[in-house]
């Protein structure tokens, strides 16, 4: 159970960094709108709705140049029939994705850090099977498994492809509302898949859309975030027929709310005679269940 724990999550951890990218859709230039999709409405709605788009795929550049922010996520995973809540707050590197965090889930306080997208996890009283008090697993090799590519763990490097990924028609305004005592914007965001890298492989776990809400203040900065996603097994990792009833299926909701920008983050891998090294389980838990 332990394993299984751990695995999910890694799954959560690595979508949780790499929708901080998704939300991005900032390629630094801030002045070209791609698609140009018309709005069926008036051409005022139309202007709004441009200016909301440019607001958007900007809003990586402008939160990054904080360099660093404080987070709370809320995270809901539900897979193989079990459902996962957990509670998380800590401090992120905007530009590397490196964290720090305390997560809550299932009656237990987890010390976590994400060093270089490798995961560290230590539950107070707990060792891993090794004796040690740290397991570690490799972020990126985990993606590479379901079929994700680096791109999905927080490179930021990354945002351009995001950004071009969003067009007019894939954002629209909900409104104005107040995150953690801030006047934010609230917009709704469909990227579409088939647009990302390796986007055609994504189309078929993710289908042809990401939902996100992304909430930006007056200086176009993330202030809360949240993406629903469910994740179907890539057909190349199962053999069983397609649409089977145990095909493997991940959905999961996570809600995150940046505040205290420029605060310091200071994440460092613990020392390596006291990890244990879990990504090859994490792997084979991964091929057993799909």
């Amino acid at each position: 159970m332990r394993y299984k724990g751990t695995k999910a999550g890694a799954i959560v951890v690595a979508a949780v960094t790499g929708s901080v990218v998704l939300a991005g859709c900032g390629d630094g230039s801030g002045s070209q709108v791609e698609g140009g999709g018309a709005s069926p409405s008036a051409s005022r709605s139309a202007d709004a709705q441009e200016q909301g788009t440019t607001e958007v795929r900007a809003a990586y550049e402008k939160t990054a140049e904080a360099e660093s922010a404080r987070m709370t996520i809320k995270m809901n995973l539900a897979a193989a029939g079990k459902r996962i809540t957990s509670d998380g707050e800590g401090v992120l590197d905007l530009a590397t994705g490196d964290s720090v965090m305390t997560i809550t889930a299932q009656d237990k306080t987890i010390e976590q850090r994400v060093v270089d997208q490798v995961l560290y996890q230590k539950v107070p009283g707990q060792n891993a099977p090794s004796g040690k008090p740290w397991i570690k697993i490799d972020l990126e090799k985990v993606a590479g498994q379901q079929g994700l590519s680096n791109q999905q763990i927080g490179d930021p490097a990354q945002t351009a492809a995001y950004a071009k990924a969003i067009t007019d028609k894939d954002v629209t305004k909900v409104g104005t509302e107040n995150v953690g005592g801030v006047s934010t914007t609230h917009y709704k965001v469909s990227v579409d898949v088939s647009k990302l890298p390796g986007g055609e492989q994504m189309s078929q776990q993710l289908g042809p859309t990401l939902p996100m809400q992304v909430w930006l203040d007056d200086e176009g900065r993330l202030r809360r975030q949240q993406i629903d996603l469910t994740v179907k097994a890539p057909a190349s990792a199962s053999a069983k027929p397609e649409g089977s009833a145990s095909a493997q299926q991940l959905k999961m909701s996570t809600v995150m709310q940046f505040s205290d920008f420029g605060t310091e983050v200071n994440a460092e891998a613990p020392p390596a005679d006291q990890v244990a090294d879990m990504t090859d389980k994490a792997l084979q838990g991964s091929r057993q269940q799909s």
